[in-house]
């Protein structure tokens, strides 16, 4: 039984295509025309096969190394080697059909034969390679084959992959579409590598420049499918790895990535693409916050003050703003602080009333969810943030204006959040009853999914409310939990609980803290 390895227009174009930097002189063409008309074979992948298609890739390789060494300055005196060569890196693509056969091909000792093509002097060649890698190591292709596709990876990280592949990456101009293809398999390569071994987010970051070359992509004006998957890597590093998000904070990241964004305060994206590219950059940044150092990064680069005007503009990363602030302030007091000097109490506070900005994108009811309890969790922040003073003064002024009818607004998600939270506690129950194997860990776990988070939040925002002493307030509270069949026993047991389980992550001092002013709220409700 036979399987067709056929070469695809593009390949040939590629490769044969007057493109060869660095070379001067003409391909001989009647070969070319060999290459069209051939159609080249192998058996059905085995042991054996693979052996074969390894022993002649290895010869064609040392035939192009021994050609380029004897008629260097002789183009057409090695043309022939090279398509050869390309003929035998575009066998080797039916591998990945065969995953199994992975180890067996490290077991060969091919895999630093193949990255040395990464390096070689015909860039269209090491364009061949990196579809090769692409192909390789293609989550379908590696799809229940976990062990042959860590024994491939392993041996490619050993043998430089990501230095080659950076570097490869820095020689390619995108100046034309194969070279944006390659920009892209090259990317894709990568994310498939951190897919199979986690550590290869920080090992890349570790050893190569790529995180700068994704920062020179994101910076640039024009948008293209390069940039946005650009984007997404750059998100993907950040996403799990505090040392990569001080790493880019430290080369500048925070304030690039807001140039970035700021693109965008006053225009929606054009297309889908480039909308997910918006989202992605917010992925970026929302990252980059959780370090504290970023944060000041953020606050020095007015990052506060584009966030607020993003929101004020209306346009379709106002959410994604709303998402960043939220992340600025949490923990950080001087974030808070810029927050109330720049004005940014009525824009959130607009955002709290529910005056969201419709289009067609936040008009989505899960969006809208999600908005809301960023909104309850940046307004919690501020009153963390900001203990005393004048800032204190016209934080907690936004509660008596018009009415009072922020704690209106406050009570009715109150409302909303404790009923949702009864609803699913109570489904756990029975789930619990019917001895399903959930233990006290996973139970608080879904119940904070389910809204318990921001239930408590709100009953934070209340403590604080409470805490002032505000006469008016105090009674707005305690007429509105009364109409609501309520009492302030049951905003207590919210906060016992949050009490009950605030971790140590933050350190035991910062754990004592929080308890402490949990504690507070308790016992003056």
């Amino acid at each position: 039984m036979t399987m067709e390895v056929a070469e695809s227009d593009t390949d040939k174009r590629q490769l044969h295509s007057k493109r060869k930097r660095g070379d001067d002189g003409d391909i001989d063409l009647s070969l070319l025309e060999a290459v069209e008309r051939s159609h080249n074979t192998v058996e059905v992948l085995d042991l054996k096969t693979l052996k074969k298609l390894v022993f002649s890739f290895e010869r064609r390789l040392k035939e192009n190394i021994e050609a380029r060494l004897k008629y260097p300055d002789q183009p057409d005196r090695f043309a022939d080697s090279e398509v050869e060569l390309h003929e035998e890196i575009q066998k080797l693509k039916v591998l990945s059909g065969s995953p199994e056969l992975y180890p067996d091909l490290v077991s060969l000792n091919a895999v630093p034969s193949i990255l040395g093509l990464l390096s070689h002097d015909n860039t269209d060649i090491a364009i061949d390679v990196v579809q090769l890698l692409q192909d390789l190591t293609d989550e379908d292709a590696l799809e229940d084959n976990d062990e042959p596709a860590r024994a491939l990876v392993d041996a490619l990280v050993e043998n430089s992959v990501l230095e080659l592949l950076v570097q490869n990456l820095q020689r390619l101009s995108e100046s034309d579409s194969d070279e944006m293809a390659a920009v892209y398999n090259t990317l894709a390569t990568i994310e498939n590598l951190i897919e199979v071994k986690p550590t290869v987010s920080e090992l890349v970051c570790e050893r190569t420049k790529l995180l700068r070359w994704l920062l020179a992509k994101i910076r640039a004006k024009e948008f293209d499918s390069n940039k946005q998957y650009a984007s997404e890597i750059l998100a993907i590093l950040l996403q799990n790895s505090t040392a990569n998000q001080k790493k880019l904070g430290q080369m500048n990241g925070v304030d690039v990535v807001l140039q970035a964004v700021a693109l965008y305060k006053s225009k929606d994206p054009k297309t889908s693409d480039e909308e997910e590219m918006l989202e992605n950059l917010f992925d970026c940044l929302c990252c980059l916050l959780m370090p504290l150092e970023n944060k000041e990064r953020f606050v020095k680069a007015e990052g506060v003050e584009l966030m607020i005007i993003i929101m004020k503009q209306k346009k379709s990363a106002y959410g994604s703003a709303v998402r960043a602030l939220d992340f600025a302030m949490t923990k950080y007091p001087p974030a808070c602080e810029r927050f109330v000097d720049v004005l940014g109490l009525k824009t959130a506070f607009a955002a709290f009333m529910g005056k969201i900005p419709l289009n067609k994108r936040n008009k989505r009811e899960r969006y809208q969810e999600e908005l809301e309890e960023r909104i309850v969790s940046l307004v919690a922040s501020l009153f963390d943030g900001i203990s005393r003073g004048s800032r204190r003064e016209r934080l907690l002024s936004k509660f008596v204006e018009n009415e009072c009818e922020k704690i209106d607004r406050l009570m009715e998600l109150y409302v909303r959040y404790s009923d949702r939270v009864k609803a699913e506690t109570e489904r756990l129950n029975q789930l619990k009853f019917e001895e399903l194997e959930m233990d006290e860990d996973e139970i608080y776990s879904r119940r904070l999914e389910s809204g318990l988070y921001t239930l408590q939040l709100i009953a934070i925002i209340l403590g604080h409310l409470w805490c002032s002493e505000h006469p008016g307030m105090r009674a707005r509270i305690e007429n509105l939990l009364k109409l609501q069949k309520l009492t302030k026993k049951d905003v207590i047991d919210i906060l016992q609980e949050y009490h009950d389980n605030i971790g140590d992550l933050d350190g035991p001092d910062e754990k004592e803290r929080a308890q402490g002013r949990i504690q507070k709220f308790i016992s003056a409700l």
